[in-house]
């Protein structure tokens, strides 16, 4: 049952991160293209550490670090996206 629920996790995750991509044919701005790829990365990293989790529990205190290093970093990077869309528009 664990090793059903992690590959599913691994599976999901695997999912967005391809999911994150196809934003990036069309035709929106740069910037939105950018804030689609880092929330489905965002996601999709962490549904696959989730998923190692599972597989191997002993090393958790590691792969915890590696999930809040994620939720950290990838939000900041989402205001910092978000900052630079609202300051490009003002400009202009």
């Amino acid at each position: 049952m664990i090793d059903f629920l992690s590959y599913g996790c691994i599976g999901v995750g695997i999912f967005f991160w391809f999911w994150g991509t196809f934003p990036l044919l069309g035709e929106r701005s740069v910037l939105f293209k950018l804030h689609a790829l880092s929330v489905s990365d965002t996601l999709g990293s962490m549904s696959i550490t989730i998923g190692l989790l599972l597989q191997i529990p002993r090393e958790w205190p590691l792969i915890l670090l590696a999930l809040i290093s994620l939720a950290i970093w990838n939000t900041i990077l989402g205001y910092v996206l978000a900052y630079c869309s609202t300051a490009q528009e003002s400009h202009d």
